[in-house]
């Protein structure tokens, strides 16, 4: 399994199964890098509606561009996809799909809360295979089955370093791949890491991606 990251919560799966493999990409969004040049796609997924996780303006050329590719949303999204003309399948909490070679699990239902005062949309999140890959979105949701490796959540503004640190003990991943830290400097990101790797459980590593560079995990 190669994982890519380009940047803030958009990631590219690319499972590896001969004969079964499936190219997924994660929340292609405005704060991301590269993805537009992505191709022989299975399906594009959005957790939510959000700027920063489905960029209304490079959408539909992403799909044009990969015609074989199911673009997969959940009920925060599906609106705004189809204010853009594509056509999409509409995903729940508790569906399954079949997506190229890999099954894919939809799971949370909820954003985190932001403040009491601020409207978020659904998110859905999504487990690949039998746990093999987990992005969670905007939320901390904690699946019931085994996560081999996680998409973790790193600064927000519905999120505290401490509750990222609770999540991954949480999950208890074999890897955990930082992601949605688009709003640190240099920083803040070597601090925030640092914390990650320190804190993780027992058997859990911290793996910093390099952006648009394939990573076999």
């Amino acid at each position: 399994m190669q994982v890519t990251h380009f940047g803030h919560s958009c990631v590219l799966l690319d499972t590896g199964s001969p004969g079964a493999g499936a190219r997924l990409l994660f929340d292609p969004g405005q704060f991301s890098a590269g993805f537009e040049e992505v191709r022989d796609l299975d399906a594009i997924l959005i957790t939510h509606q959000h700027f920063d996780h489905l960029d209304a303006a490079r959408l539909p050329a992403l799909v044009e561009a990969n015609p074989r590719a199911t673009l997969v949303v959940g009920p925060g999204s599906a609106e705004e996809t189809g204010k853009l003309g594509l056509a999409a399948e509409l995903v729940a909490p508790g569906d399954t799909l079949t997506l190229g070679g890999a099954e894919v699990a939809v799971v949370g239902g909820e954003h985190a809360v932001i403040h009491p005062s601020v409207p978020v949309p659904p998110n859905v999140g999504y487990v690949v295979g039998d746990g093999a890959f987990y992005h969670p979105g905007d939320a901390l949701f904690v699946p019931e089955r085994r996560i081999d490796v996680l998409g973790l959540p790193t600064a927000a503004p519905w999120l505290k370093s401490g509750e990222a640190v609770d999540f991954l003990r949480a999950v208890a991943p074999r890897v955990a791949v930082p992601i949605h830290q688009g709003l640190l400097n240099d920083i803040g990101l070597q601090l925030t890491y640092g914390l990650f790797s320190r804190l993780a459980p027992e058997g859990a590593t911290v793996t910093v991606l390099t952006p648009r560079e394939p990573t076999a995990l």
